[in-house]
């Protein structure tokens, strides 16, 4: 069975690492943290998170091909230690993502959270569920406003972190509201505090009158 870091790394990538005097360093990475093939509660979490993510796929001429989804913060889940699915939501008809992994269930998922400037990437496999009216249902929010059609679950084979470098923080406007009320009420307890002292050296200056 190969190991996930094999996933990533082919024998055509760990020549250029080679050739370019990486390689040692990222021998030395997978013998102290291998990259893992598992859903972890740090992972999960994580998940919890995201409202988007980025999901890679090629055609069975290995047309490359990548999609923005989008959803309700914590849309894409773990359905079991290997899994993570959601709900695909009707949109443009393109079908394009569809009509790869028909022919092609090599997939990857690219996974960012801007406010932390923290992401992970996915290697593994994807298949598109049709008829499976009780997990759509698992993981359709009926809050949200898109029509859920069907289920897309991908295999991990193998996932990791990546560094931040070159990430530059971005909020949602749901971040921005939340900051802002904490602003506001922050005010509100300094514009109530310096009343208090106004009114309390007031009485002092009319006592010492």
């Amino acid at each position: 069975m190969t190991a996930p870091n094999d996933v990533a790394f082919s024998a055509a990538v760990k020549a250029e690492q080679a050739k370019r005097g990486s390689r040692r360093q990222f021998e030395r990475a997978a013998e102290a943290r291998p990259m893992r093939s598992t859903v972890t509660p740090d992972l999960v979490a994580f998940l919890g998170e995201l409202d988007h993510f980025y999901l890679g796929t090629a055609s069975a001429d290995r047309q490359p091909y990548i999609q923005h989804r989008g959803g309700p913060k914590g849309f894409l889940k773990a359905t079991d230690e290997r899994h993570l699915a959601f709900a695909d939501f009707a949109g443009n008809r393109q079908y394009i993502t569809l009509g790869n992994l028909a022919e092609n269930p090599r997939a990857y998922m690219f996974l960012m959270h801007y406010p932390t400037q923290q992401r992970v990437k996915l290697w593994g496999t994807a298949e598109v569920i049709e008829d499976d009216p009780a997990l759509l249902a698992r993981l359709a929010d009926a809050s949200y406003r898109a029509k859920p059609e069907r289920v897309i679950r991908f295999r991990i084979e193998a996932w990791d972190i990546n560094c931040r470098q070159h990430i530059t923080p971005r909020y949602t406007q749901e971040d921005i509201n939340a900051a802002a009320v904490k602003m506001a009420q922050r005010i509100a307890e300094l514009e109530a505090e310096v009343a208090r002292l106004r009114a309390q050296n007031s009485g002092a200056m009319v006592e010492n009158a």
